[in-house]
């Protein structure tokens, strides 16, 4: 099994997905596309018409590696974490059960509130905007980070401090305990697992979420949550990407996102920049382009500093689009080191 994880690094997730669907055969596969969503759908035809040769070892890993998965989301679900984490170890061995545990521990986790993550944020929001804050924290850390992100720029601002600590202090929650809240919801309910706790919430999702909502939020909360609690308010910022890390790019990143944006949203954003933020980036475009946008700069009149965060906003959105795509590296933290 750790020869084939180690020829398995070589293709995609999406690559991998292709690959089992070709080995699964044409009528089990149209079964398995019932199941899917229609831009998953399209990627992996799109990938599948794209792997015309796939070697017999890359196809044995690919698949061994999906059985491993599959067997351990069955042996968790059935007889919970502690029972799966023996039996994996002596099925697989204790480094490559821990790899499959891991690997799964997020869709274990967002199976419950499911109909919450298909919902539109707006009702979502009608629904939580009366609940208890401990009560939000709980149902944000199972919503999709945008939703999550939209709900708390909607509460009040000293809700909003409230709800985020305490979804950066949530680890374990019993399915007992989420119960009770999705029938209180009235949501539909579904078995996530028999295990006595589940991973929720956290740090990182914050850190996640804060990513998302707007500047004007992002940077209340971070002043007021500063001066409550420096200490969560520093371990959440450092997990985060914001308009002021450009500076900590490297020249081939800055020079890719730039041939990405709009030079209306660069100009409007760098309008109130940092100077160290205007230098990195001015010295990685060409000069005709630098000329360009300095021009834009200075007829800009009686903007808004709403439009100058929204211009931002969306710079750091491209950002993290390419960093999600694999076409640059964002390294975060001093830990973070980035070999070349």
């Amino acid at each position: 099994m750790a020869a084939a994880t180690t020829k398995q690094k070589q293709l995609t997730p999406v690559q991998r997905a292709a690959a089992v669907v070709i080995a699964l055969g044409a009528d089990r596969a149209s079964e398995v596309y019932r199941y899917l969503k229609d831009d998953e759908v399209e990627q992996i035809s799109l990938e599948i018409a794209k792997l015309n040769r796939l070697s017999p070892e890359d196809m044995q890993s690919t698949i061994e590696d999906f059985y491993g998965l599959c067997v351990t989301q069955k042996v968790i679900t059935e007889g919970g974490v502690l029972y799966a984490k023996d039996v994996l170890e002596k099925a697989f061995g204790p480094e490559q059960a821990s790899s499959y545990m891991d690997r799964l521990s997020k869709s274990l986790r967002t199976r419950s509130f499911e109909s919450i993550r298909k919902a539109d944020y707006k009702n979502l929001w009608m629904i939580l905007q009366n609940e208890h804050p401990q009560t939000i924290a709980l149902v944000l850390s199972y919503a999709r980070s945008d939703q999550a992100a939209q709900i708390i720029a909607e509460l009040p601002r000293a809700v909003q401090l409230d709800v985020v600590e305490r979804i950066a202090g949530l680890d374990r929650v019993s399915p007992e305990m989420i119960k009770l809240v999705e029938d209180s919801l009235e949501a539909r309910f579904t078995n996530i697992t028999s295990a006595d706790q589940v991973e929720v919430g956290g740090v990182p999702y914050v850190a996640e979420i804060m990513n998302r909502v707007d500047r004007s939020t992002e940077k209340y909360i971070f002043d007021e949550l500063g001066g409550r609690n420096a200490a969560l308010a520093d371990e959440i910022h450092k997990l985060m990407f914001t308009f002021e890390d450009i500076v900590n790019l490297d020249s081939m990143a800055i020079q890719r996102f730039i041939r990405e944006v709009d030079t209306k949203d660069l100009a409007v954003a760098l309008k109130s920049a940092n100077e160290e933020v205007k230098r990195v980036i001015f010295q990685n475009m060409s000069s005709r382009m630098r000329e360009n946008i300095e021009q834009d700069i200075q007829f800009l009149h009686n903007i808004r500093m709403r439009d100058v965060e929204e211009a931002q906003q969306k710079i750091v959105g491209v950002i993290r689009q390419l960093e999600e795509a694999g076409e640059i590296v964002i390294a975060k933290g001093e830990e973070d080191e980035i070999l070349a």
